[in-house]
């Protein structure tokens, strides 16, 4: 291992309709990935809250950036020395709510990124909940040398939002999940994680709630594509070691980003 490597733990719980219980969770799995060396770690989408399926409870609950959601993963990454990244029910502009996934570290927000791509497939209608987060440019932070950036589950299906993350400079794309359970859902889930990867040649962490309603599989996967730290169906962490090193040294042999014809345009 690369003495300038940066620990990355994807943590995985199924978050309830109770913030303070998930707060508590968080604030365990923060400190057992700790333990492990890491100094960023992973939590699924709706980390702060979560009911299924949907009702009116969801914008009830729902919080501002700085609200006491966010101030509570401020001072557990404060206690612990790490950067928490989390899912949060943010209030939005009408009675829908935003899906956000926070990145919080001692001094307080470092990154935010909001779902572009909103569940509406499978049988499901995220849309008559939530918000579309607009396009802006992608929001990162920096720990030991390498760049983080921010994406949402079903956001992990349109290639192109990790290719935006990769042109911000991101050497690690961290998703925050909840992949929800049916036929072949867990391939794609590896799958997916996997070809992003692999297509950007840099690393994947993605975090997921465990069954029953996710698919649990919660992993960090390398610029090559391979599954480095994992967990299975329970509630547990999962830490791998990542460097900048390592990517350039993938991109030196592989320059597929490089030798790309076509950019990524919104629409």
């Amino acid at each position: 291992m690369s003495e300038d490597a940066v620990g990355i733990a994807v943590a995985q719980f199924a978050p309830t309709a109770d913030t303070a219980a998930n707060l508590r969770t968080i604030a365990d799995l923060t400190a057992r990935a700790a333990a492990r060396g890491a100094k960023v770690v992973l939590f699924p989408e709706y980390a702060s809250y979560f009911v299924d399926p949907f009702d009116p409870s969801l914008a009830a609950h729902a919080e501002d950036l700085d609200g006491p959601f966010a101030q509570t993963l401020r001072e557990i990454a404060r206690r612990h020395g790490v950067v928490v990244v989390a899912g949060l029910v943010e209030r939005g502009e009408g009675e829908r709510v935003r899906n956000a996934v926070i990145a919080v570290d001692a001094e307080g927000l470092r990154a935010v990124s909001r779902k572009l791509h909103l569940y509406d497939a499978f049988g499901q209608r995220e849309s008559d909940w939530v918000e579309p987060g607009e396009i802006t440019d992608p929001q990162t932070f920096e720990v030991g040398g390498l760049r983080f950036a921010l994406m949402t589950c079903y956001d992990l299906r349109f290639p192109e939002v990790a290719r935006r993350l990769a042109d911000a400079g991101a050497h690690v794309v961290l998703v925050a999940a909840e992949w929800v359970r049916g036929p072949l859902k867990e391939h794609h889930w590896r799958t997916l994680l996997r070809a992003r990867a692999i297509e950007n040649t840099l690393y994947v962490a993605g975090a997921d709630h465990p069954p029953p309603l996710g698919v649990g599989a919660s992993v960090v996967v390398d610029p090559q594509g391979v599954e480095i730290a994992g967990i299975g169906t329970g509630t547990d962490v999962a830490v791998a070691f990542a460097d900048a090193g390592s990517v350039e040294r993938v991109r030196r042999v592989n320059p597929a980003l490089s030798l790309r014809r076509f950019r990524v345009d919104p629409r």
